[in-house]
């Protein structure tokens, strides 16, 4: 899913990614609280067939769900979950009615006979009534495009309730779905699968639509509008394609048209780096609505205009949340991370933008100190769906993994996590993610998830650097940590040296708080750029070249050379905020700090030895450096 602001400005709407913006509350998101029973322990979905009347002119849903399934537990009931706000006229099992009790959203089937473990059976829910509104991001919502009416539903992450009676958990898929909706003959009805039939009944249609592959509750969906509709088709390989089969407003039938096309590419990179589309036997759909952005629902997203980035990101979830689905919604990064990154790989592969995008989701992640990707509390829907941190950390997460494995093992982990067996068509965890990654590296990557995924915050570097006659650099690389849940983040750190005619990268494997280095660079050093290509989350740390001597008329310092103490005097405008002492390697040997304010400081040198060292000097605006020598 992919969450976009709405801002209203008269009458005109302008759609902007989440993405691309810090995240501000949304009213229209609604609280949704994670259900407090889970249902269905006893039991695994096979089928459902799902039979629905709808009029989007009117706010109202009428159906029967025949469930089949099969037991896993004695049992003599079995439970749905379906909001109390929508009235069950009766049950049908082996064609006679039973007893049933429905409260607290939960509906309990109440059968005269034991089932027994691995019996198959099934059972069908005669419902009706006005679908709850307290939920998720509007499960079941009714709305209006150029005066003409539409329903459309979005169960992600506890709305499947609020509209069908279902099994609404991260634990199980129906095996496959029939959806047959009937409504006023001038409107067509996206949904998951194949498009069997429309077929007339007097002043209705009756619209067929069959998904033969395993589908979550939450990805089952439908949208009901007078859309125009039309295909276009993407090349997997030399024996498959797929239908790229578009719902459009006929509004904006000209405009869609134009822009769809884009998606073809992009469908062909996904299958190209990952594996082929995974549900190319039926289709892949975009249907046009009007929430403020994107929902994937399997093999039809919902989105709200033909934007690239917004049709790139649904499109990746077919294979990163629905092909494969998150195993709780602690871990919806299993789904989002994956999908922002797709976002990241088009902009890659397509444009000239990709710095520019990691550095604005670095700015994004780097804003606020502390958060995990993993979701502690899943009560409501912004925890879950945290653009900072389940979208955008979570995709850089993705790349640094990309940036310390390679691009070789990265993809292959990746195909080999989509093509493991005990997953496909079945739910992930983090867990799952990190086995296949470290089983393709042949590396242990504990620390690197512990650090990233389920603890908070950021490295902060400080860089201070010196080159002598020999062209000989010392560079001190000293880190802290945002949130002091991590201790430390053991990394990779690419660092670039250049003067007008040189341009060195080099990579610094940083194991220590505070690390020393000393190398030959063929040329004099004029800039030092950190993490040129931005490949690691960090803010712009300070660089500071200790050989500079930049003292001026603000600052002086005295004696030099210094026997016992070095006074520091600066002028009334200028606040000191941290001295610190360099040796001639760069180290840091002291550091002074949170001074009272005096326009003349003394520190104690005694203790050193003899030798030259720098003094760094910094305050609120500038940075002053000064080579001493102490006797």
């Amino acid at each position: 899913m992919k969450k976009l602001l709405i801002v209203i400005l008269t009458i005109l709407l302008y759609f902007s990614a989440f993405s691309e913006s810090q995240q501000k509350p949304d009213y229209r998101f609604r609280r949704s609280y994670m259900p407090q029973i889970s249902v269905g322990e006893c039991y695994d979905i096979t089928y459902h067939r799902l039979e629905w009347e709808i009029d989007p002119g009117k706010y109202y849903i009428k159906g029967c769900v025949t469930t089949f399934f099969k037991i896993k537990k004695q049992t003599d009931s079995i439970r749905f979950d379906l909001t109390d706000q929508l009235v069950v006229d009766s049950i049908l099992y082996h064609n006679k009615k039973i007893n049933f009790s429905h409260s607290k959203n939960i509906l309990t089937l109440n059968f005269s006979n034991q089932f027994l473990v691995n019996q198959k059976d099934s059972v069908s829910i005669f419902y009706q009534g006005e679908p709850s509104e307290n939920g998720g991001f509007g499960a079941f919502t009714q709305a209006y495009h150029n005066l003409v009416p539409i329903i459309w539903t979005l169960s992600e992450p506890y709305g499947a309730r609020d509209w069908w009676p279902c099994k609404q958990s991260l634990t199980d898929k129906a095996d496959s779905i029939d959806v047959f909706v009937t409504t006023p003959k001038e409107y067509k009805v996206a949904s998951n699968g194949k498009l069997i039939s429309e077929k007339l009944s007097g002043s209705k249609k009756i619209t067929h639509w069959k998904h033969r592959h395993p589908i979550a509750a939450y990805l089952v969906a439908i949208a009901v509008t007078n859309y125009s509709c039309y295909s276009d088709y993407a090349i997997l390989n030399e024996k498959d394609s797929v239908e790229i089969l578009n719902f459009v407003y006929p509004e904006n039938l000209e405009t869609a048209k134009e822009q769809t096309p884009q998606i073809i590419p992009v469908i062909e990179l996904y299958s190209e780096l990952f594996i082929p589309y995974p549900f190319k036997d039926e289709k892949y759909g975009q249907a046009q609505f009007g929430w403020g952005g994107g929902m994937e629902h399997q093999t039809i997203s919902f989105i709200c205009n033909f934007s690239l980035y917004l049709m790139a990101h649904e499109l990746s979830h077919q294979w990163f949340g629905d092909y494969i689905t998150c195993g709780s919604w602690q871990e919806i990064w299993v789904n989002e991370g994956f999908a922002r990154y797709c976002e990241g790989l088009v902009c890659e592969n397509f444009t000239d933008n990709w710095l520019s995008w990691k550095s604005n989701k670095i700015t994004n992640i780097t804003s606020q100190n502390n958060g995990s990707v993993f979701v502690n509390d899943t009560t409501a829907v912004y925890n879950i769906f945290n653009t900072r941190l389940t979208y955008d950390k979570a995709a850089m997460v993705l790349h640094m993994l990309r940036w310390e494995l390679g691009d070789s093992v990265f993809f292959q982990a990746i195909r080999n996590y989509l093509t493991d067996s005990t997953l496909i068509n079945n739910f992930a965890k983090t867990e799952d993610v990190k086995r296949h990654f470290e089983t393709t590296a042949d590396t242990n990557l504990s620390q690197f998830f512990n650090n990233w995924i389920y603890n908070e915050g950021f490295p902060i570097y400080n860089v201070n650097w010196s080159q002598n006659d020999e062209n000989i650099v010392s560079l001190n690389i000293k880190q802290t940590q945002s949130d002091p849940s991590v201790s430390f983040f053991e990394l990779d750190l690419p660092i670039s040296f250049s003067d007008n005619n040189n341009d060195t990268l080099l990579v610094f494997h940083n194991s220590q708080a505070s690390q020393d280095y000393v190398f030959h660079l063929p040329f004099i050093v004029k800039k030092i750029i950190f993490d040129p290509d931005k490949n690691i989350i960090t803010k712009n740390p300070d660089i500071i070249n200790i050989n500079s001597s930049n003292l001026n008329k603000d600052i002086f310092i005295s004696p030099n050379p210094v026997i016992d103490f070095l006074t520091i005097k600066s002028n009334s405008t200028i606040l000191l905020k941290q001295v610190s002492i360099y040796n001639i390697s760069g180290r840091e040997v002291k550091t002074f700090s949170n001074f009272s304010y005096s326009d003349s400081l003394q520190i104690d040198l005694r203790d050193l030895n003899t030798g030259n060292y720098f003094v760094g000097i910094k305050t609120k605006k500038r940075y002053y450096a000064k080579r001493i020598f102490k006797k």
